[in-house]
């Protein structure tokens, strides 16, 4: 199977990235999301009131939270730590990833419960 990073940068339906300079905010806590990301280089840590919850790496995902949930709004901030190249998809790029791809899927499932193991230890 392809990094996830890698099937986001894949089924993407631009072909240019987003490129984010160290300290700048790719999301905020709160604000609609409409869009997931796949780090194709680059660190990115996530705040949850203002204390760093996660750093995440070249080839994680993050933001699928806001696709999967009905009010569509972020459960963190997320800021480049590094100089950042991220692939992204939009819901609708998403789903069918998901759906021809069902190892992504998985992938995705398990970062995310990989979160809230760690955010359970942390208590």
């Amino acid at each position: 199977m392809l990094e996830p990073a890698k099937t986001v940068s894949l089924f993407q339906k631009q072909p240019e990235q987003k490129i984010f300079a160290p300290g700048d905010k790719i999301f905020e806590d709160g604000e609609e999301g409409n869009i997931m990301y796949g780090i194709v280089e680059g660190v990115v840590e996530l705040f949850v009131n203002g204390q760093v919850i996660e750093t995440i790496k070249t080839g994680d995902v993050f933001g699928e939270g806001a696709l999967v949930h009905e009010d569509h709004t972020r459960a963190s901030t997320a800021i480049a730590k590094t100089g950042c190249t991220l692939a992204y998809l939009d819901q609708e790029r998403f789903l069918f990833a998901v759906q021809e791809t069902p190892m992504f899927a998985l992938y995705v499932i398990r970062s995310y419960s990989d979160r809230l193991r760690r955010l359970k230890l942390s208590l």
